[in-house]
C-alpha cells in the first residue's frame, strides 16, 4: 500500500516546520504543493494547519493512549502520530482504518519500520470523539471544550493574555486564534464591485470587508483556482494588515520610506497611495528583498520612483535626505496572527520578547531620526503584547524629543471608518476575537507643532 500524496506532503512540511526550517504558509505555497491534484492539495493544507493548531491536544492524546512521555518517540514517529490522531479526532470523512493503514505505511517509508507496530497500536486505541471540538468564527468557547482548547497554547502565553485582557477575553482570544481564518483579498486593479462580480463568475462568493475600502472577504469558493491573483488584480491580505499602510497617508510628490518592507504587499499599497514621488523599500533579508524586487516594481504607478535597499534598521540609517513619510512594520512575535501561523505559539518563548523589544526600540529611534519636519511615521506590529507595542512607542517618544502621537480624535476625523479601532490614546488595535481579523497594533507619530 502506498502513502497518499497529501499525507506524504503534510508529513514533509510538518517535519520542516517542527525543526524550525520554514513556516507552514510558505511551504504550502511551494510549486510542488500547487502541482498536486486539488483534492490532495486541500487535504495536505488541512492536515498541516490542523495538526499545528491542535498540537497540544494531540500530544495530550498521544501520551494518554501510549502511556509514554512524548520524549520517548522519535521526531518522525511523533509527527506521524500527530497526523493520525488529528484525522481520527477531527476529520469525520476519513475512515479510521485508512488513517491507521496509511500511518503504518508512512512509518515504513521514512525508515522507521521497527516503530510500525507502535504506531498501529496507538492509533487503533484512538477513537473519534462523541462531539468534535469544531471552532467556528464568531462563536464563544464552550465550557466543556475549554480544556482541549487551552492545551493548544503554551501556558505562559495564556497567562499573559489573562493578565492583559482578563480570563474570559483570553479564552475568547485563544478560541479565535485556533479558528480557520477568513481569506481576505485586497483589490489592486479596478473597482471592488467589479472584482466582486468577476469572482462570482468563478463561483467565489465575496463581500466587502468591514473596514478596508479595497477589502473583499471570501465566504465560499476556492480562491486558489481564480485567475485574478495571477493577473495582479487582487492579493490575499488580511483586512487588519490592509489598514496599516493607509494610516501613513502619503501625499503626491513626497518621499516615503518603507522599512522592513519585504515581501512588499504594503509597499505596493504605499506606491498606489503615493501615485507620484519617491518610495524607498528596505529590508535586511536578501531573499525576501529578491521576492519584493520580483513582485512589486512592475505594478507600481509610473510616477513612483521605487528604490530597493538592503539594510538593517537596527543600525543608523544611511540616508542623506529625510523622508516625509516612514512606515516601520517591525518584526515581532506575531501573536496576533496565530490563526494563520499556528507554529508561532510553539516556537516563541517568553525570553524572545526582551530581544524583540530591544530591536524594535532601536528601529523606531532610527526611523524617527530620518523623519522630515512636518512628516508622519507609523510604527506597526502584528503582536498583541504591550512590550512590543505601546511600550516601544512610549519609550522612543521619551528618548527622542520633538515628537508626539496623533490623538484618537485627530485620527478618527481623518479616518472615520476606522474610528472604532483607535483606543483612547490614539493607538490603532485589532484583535481576532473582537474583529474577526488578525491582531495588529499601530502608533501614528508626528513632530510637535
Amino acid at each position: 500500500m502506498s502513502v497518499s500524496p497529501a499525507r506524504e506532503t503534510a508529513f514533509r512540511i510538518l517535519r520542516r516546520v517542527e525543526s524550525g526550517r520554514g513556516f507552514a504558509v510558505d511551504l504550502l505555497a511551494r510549486p510542488q504543493v500547487s502541482a498536486l491534484r486539488e483534492a490532495d492539495r486541500r487535504l495536505a493544507t488541512e492536515l498541516v494547519m490542523g495538526t499545528l493548531r491542535w498540537r497540544g491536544e494531540l500530544d495530550f492524546e498521544i501520551e494518554r493512549l501510549s502511556r509514554k512521555s512524548l520524549k520517548y518517540f522519535d521526531a518522525e514517529i511523533l509527527t506521524i502520530l500527530r497526523l493520525g490522531v488529528y484525522q481520527i479526532r477531527f476529520l469525520e470523512r476519513i475512515p479510521k482504518s485508512a488513517v491507521v493503514n496509511e500511518a503504518v505505511e508512512l512509518t515504513k517509508s521514512v525508515g522507521k519500520r521497527s516503530a510500525a507496530g507502535l504506531v498501529n497500536a496507538v492509533l487503533r486505541k484512538c477513537e473519534p470523539p462523541a462531539r468534535r471540538p469544531a471552532v467556528r468564527e464568531g462563536e464563544e468557547p464552550e465550557a466543556d471544550l475549554l480544556p482541549s482548547l487551552r492545551r493548544c497554547f503554551p501556558p505562559w502565553l495564556l497567562e499573559r493574555w489573562e493578565r492583559n485582557f482578563g480570563t474570559k477575553a483570553a479564552n475568547a482570544l485563544a478560541w479565535a486564534s485556533n479558528t480557520v481564518p477568513r481569506t481576505t483579498l485586497r483589490v489592486f486593479d479596478g473597482e471592488r464591485e467589479e472584482v466582486e462580480a468577476q469572482l462570482a463568475a468563478e463561483r467565489i462568493r465575496a463581500e466587502p470587508g468591514r473596514y478596508g475600502s479595497q477589502a473583499l472577504t471570501v465566504r465560499s469558493g476556492n480562491v486558489q483556482s481564480s485567475r485574478l491573483p495571477g493577473a495582479g488584480r487582487v492579493v490575499i491580505q488580511d483586512e487588519a494588515s490592509q489598514l496599516v499602510a493607509p494610516l501613513l497617508a502619503p501625499k503626491r510628490g513626497e518621499r516615503v520610506l518603507d522599512l522592513c518592507a519585504a515581501p512588499g504587499i504594503k509597499t505596493r499599497q504605499l506606491a498606489d497611495a503615493l501615485g507620484h514621488g519617491i518610495l524607498v523599500a528596505c529590508d535586511r533579508s536578501a531573499p525576501r528583498l529578491r521576492t519584493l524586487a520580483r513582485l512589486v516594481p512592475g505594478s507600481v504607478p509610473a510616477g513612483v520612483s521605487l528604490d530597493v535597499v538592503r539594510l538593517d534598521a537596527r543600525s543608523s540609517l544611511p540616508f542623506s535626505r529625510a523622508f516625509d513619510r516612514v512606515l516601520l512594520d517591525a518584526p515581532c512575535s506575531g501573536t496576533g496572527t496565530l490563526a494563520r501561523n499556528p507554529e508561532i505559539k510553539w516556537r516563541t518563548q517568553p525570553s524572545d520578547l526582551p530581544r524583540l523589544t530591544a530591536a524594535q526600540g532601536k528601529m523606531l529611534t532610527n526611523a524617527l531620526a530620518v523623519l522630515a519636519p512636518g512628516g508622519r511615521l507609523v510604527y506597526a506590529t502584528c503582536s498583541l503584547e504591550p512590550e512590543e507595542n505601546e511600550q516601544v512607542a512610549e519609550s522612543a517618544l521619551q528618548a527622542v524629543s520633538g515628537f508626539r502621537l496623533l490623538t484618537a480624535a485627530e485620527l478618527s476625523s481623518e479616518f472615520p471608518a476606522l474610528a472604532p479601532l483607535f483606543d483612547s490614546r490614539g493607538y490603532f488595535r485589532t484583535r481576532p476575537d473582537l474583529h474577526s481579523m488578525d491582531g495588529f497594533f499601530a502608533a501614528t507619530i508626528v513632530q510637535r507643532g
